[in-house]
């Protein structure tokens, strides 16, 4: 017995390698899908569809709130449910990735195709570096995760204060912020994803997992990327 024993470590190791690498491929994978689906609703209603949806929504002007809302509501229903239904999961991101992509859109007017195309770049590179990076690194990341986190929370109650001080300057130091949050959060959430994977492949559905996993990264590659926009946005008003 004592013989097979090293050769059957051996095999589970390499099955738990290989079944850690399909997850973070479909974890990945559906992310970058996500992040698809809101270019191409983007350019979409950007195009042959602009007329149709500013109009729309100039006559329906509560539909805004509801299309600012309905983001957050579904990204609460995959945390909650993707791993008992990861189809289901998997459908409400893509309805979200698509209004997102709505959003992107109806805001797109305010920025250069210049600033646009550098922004997505930057956010790309910066979210690949940042994702590989907490995907093999050693290092406990749960003690950043958590100061960013509550970062996080600081900064946005102090942005609903700044709506009504309406101050540019403390926009733009808050953008700059946002991307140190959201850089940290990237590489804290590909860490905790890998971990989780690790100490649950088996109790819960994978796939669903691989949803949750990658409705987190999907929001930090978007608000990188909304951060670094604002930035050379205000940056070249700036100039």
């Amino acid at each position: 017995m004592d013989n097979f024993q090293p050769e059957q470590q051996q095999r589970k190791v390499v099955v738990d390698a290989s079944g850690l690498t399909s997850f973070l491929t479909r974890m990945y994978g559906t992310m970058a899908f996500a992040v698809l689906v809101s270019a191409l609703s983007a350019y979409v209603v950007m195009n042959p569809l602009k007329t149709q949806v500013l109009g729309y929504f100039s006559q329906h002007p509560g539909m805004v709130w509801l299309l600012l809302l309905l983001p957050i509501a579904l990204s609460i229903g995959v945390s909650v449910s993707a791993t008992r239904n990861a189809v289901g999961g998997f459908i409400m991101l893509m309805v979200m990735s698509v209004i997102y992509g709505v959003e992107f859109a109806l805001i797109a007017g305010v920025y250069t195709a210049a600033n646009i195309t550098v922004a997505f770049v930057s956010a790309a590179s910066i979210f690949v570096a940042l994702a590989l990076y907490g995907s093999v690194t050693h290092r406990n990341l749960d003690r950043a995760g958590s100061h960013a986190f509550a970062a996080l929370i600081a900064l946005i109650i102090a942005s609903l204060i700044n709506m009504f001080l309406k101050s540019a300057m403390i926009t733009y130091i808050f953008s700059y912020i946002a991307v140190i949050i959201f850089v940290v959060l990237t590489a804290y959430d590909a860490q905790k994803m890998k971990q989780l994977y690790v100490n649950y492949a088996g109790q819960v559905s994978t796939n669903g997992l691989a949803v949750t996993g990658a409705l987190q990264l999907y929001l930090d590659f978007i608000n990188l990327f909304i951060q670094l926009l604002n930035i050379l946005q205000m940056g070249s008003n700036r100039d």
